[in-house]
């Protein structure tokens, strides 16, 4: 069933946006009106695949005047830009392709209605950045169709690709590589996986072999996790970020917050400082710990962006921003600097509501004429 949510201001173009590949969904962008697909799940299956073209054919049936483009997610082998470009070829209109995280951003400016220049957190599992690599913990710059990333979170490697994102053990050996301990990946962690894995693990790190890096969020969640001995591997998406979250909801529920010293989008000195909680056996203090010193220190990082830039608001986006604790944190600490705090209603904050940003941001390029403007970033944590 196709359900209508209606936007503050029109759009200046009719796109049909094919969405993210997980937790997929399409929109038709059309004036004030964004037509909404129902939701098909990921896009690993056939059936997901073959329900979304159907939904797409549906949404090409309301849009009644043609289209002027359609959008899709930067990455060039998922079935939805597939889709998009077939869809564009057949009707000789243009397939924009729209960064991942822009277009989490860009799901605020459209609720907005605003292409007024604002800072953005887009915080997720992953998405691929202009340069290639796997992108998810990102300070970005928007108005209207133009985007700079500010800064990141510091990088960590992948250790055997996609399998890392699934076991939040090889995330934790990633963050002891990242802090100069690989001496300590396989004490630590050989008890729970086995030595041979451990020290195969501990050799591709040491020797950068099948380790490529990501600034993902949601990739430090799993590595705090597997530190803290709280998932080695996950049965579902986003289980060890939800162990976390409660073991810091429970400890915050009779404590104080933890003090922490901010250091910015750089997580190293506050994943030290759990890790020693954690031998210490203060497991549920170091994950209350984890979530005060990552909100803190992106409300530091995006505070002082918007001061330089002049700039009165912080736009929230991307599935980590369905963790409570993290979210109820940032925003008090952004309000209390005085910035207007912008949150995702609609579809939610993660990727089931991402195709309203693509469209968006599409729809502004158009108008404005030019391409996707992306700046060089001038900060970044190496």
């Amino acid at each position: 069933m196709i359900t209508t949510q209606r936007l503050p201001r029109a759009a200046p173009a009719r796109v049909l946006a094919f969405g993210a590949w997980l937790k997929n969904s399409a929109c038709l962008l059309d004036g004030d009106a964004v037509h909404w697909s129902p939701l098909h799940g990921d896009l690993d299956t056939p059936e997901a695949c073959r329900a979304l073209a159907a939904s797409a054919q549906a949404l090409l049936g309301r849009a009644e005047g043609g289209l002027d483009a359609v959008a899709h997610d930067l990455h060039p082998d998922f079935e939805s830009t597939r889709q998009a470009r077939a869809v564009a070829d057949r009707l000789g209109v243009p397939a924009l392709a729209v960064q991942h995280h822009h277009a989490h951003i860009g799901v605020l400016q459209a609720e907005q209605g605003s292409v007024a220049p604002a800072v953005g957190l887009a915080l997720d599992g992953v998405g691929l950045g202009p340069d290639g690599s796997a992108w998810g913990g990102e300070l970005l710059q928007v108005a209207g169709a133009q985007w700079t990333r500010l800064a990141h979170l510091t990088p960590l490697r992948l250790p055997g690709g996609d399998l890392a994102a699934r076991e939040p053990w090889r995330m934790a050996a990633a963050a002891l590589h990242a802090l100069g301990r690989d001496a300590e990946i396989v004490p630590r962690l050989a008890p729970a996986v086995g030595e041979r894995l451990a020290s195969g693990v501990a050799l591709l790190l040491r020797r950068g072999l099948h380790c490529p890096a990501t600034t993902s969020a949601g990739r430090w969640f799993d590595a705090i996790a597997g530190l803290l001995a709280l998932s080695v591997r996950q049965q579902q998406e986003a289980e060890a970020a939800m162990r976390l979250e409660r073991a810091a909801a429970g400890w915050l529920e009779t404590q104080a917050a933890p003090r922490v010293a901010s250091c910015g989008m750089d997580l190293r000195p506050l994943a030290r400082d759990c890790l020693e909680l954690a031998d210490r056996g203060a497991t549920a203090e170091a994950a209350a710990l984890f979530h005060v010193g990552l909100a803190d220190g992106l409300a530091q990082a995006a505070g002082e962006a918007a001061r330089r830039a002049g700039i009165g608001s912080v736009l929230l986006g991307g599935g980590c921003f369905h963790n409570r604790l993290l979210t109820r944190r940032l925003a008090a600490r952004l309000e209390a600097a005085g910035l207007a705090v912008r949150q995702v209603h609609g579809r939610g904050p993660g990727d089931a509501g991402l195709a309203l940003g693509q469209a968006w941001i599409a729809a502004q390029r158009l108008a404005g004429g030019h391409g996707d403007l992306v700046t060089t970033e001038v900060s970044a944590c190496a």
